[in-house]
């Protein structure tokens, strides 16, 4: 099983190159989030949904990915700070994804960067 060292992890300016040389961003933040601002041409499939009990885990995370995202494709993880990307990314790598990158900071970062988004 994958550890979370083993996930690269990436600040946002190495993100943006790795997204204007063909990687994919893969956004885990709830729905809600995603709607609020994205990177542009992000992928949206959530890690956690909120419930009345707080954040629970989406149990259906990799099959939503892999409806959206191929095995072989080179993928740019992010959530708003870091915490459910570093998750992702463990559970993608774990799940025979090979090119999956973490972007720390996440859209937090991304944003306060003054990176292009969509919202």
């Amino acid at each position: 099983m994958d550890m979370p060292e083993d996930v690269v992890t990436v600040d946002v300016n190495v993100a943006k190159d790795l997204l204007a040389s063909g990687s994919r961003y893969l956004d885990v933040r709830t729905a809600e989030e995603y709607n609020n601002g994205h990177v542009d041409n992000a992928v949206s499939v959530p890690y956690m949904f909120m419930t009345q009990q707080g954040r629970v885990k989406n149990p259906d995370f990799l099959p939503q990915v892999s409806l959206v995202c191929k095995r072989e494709e080179r993928l740019v993880v992010g959530c708003n700070i870091g915490g459910r990307a570093m998750k992702a990314c463990v559970d993608l790598l774990n799940d025979g994804y090979q090119q999956v990158t973490r972007m720390g900071g996440g859209y937090t970062a991304w944003a306060e960067s003054r990176q292009e988004t969509n919202k």
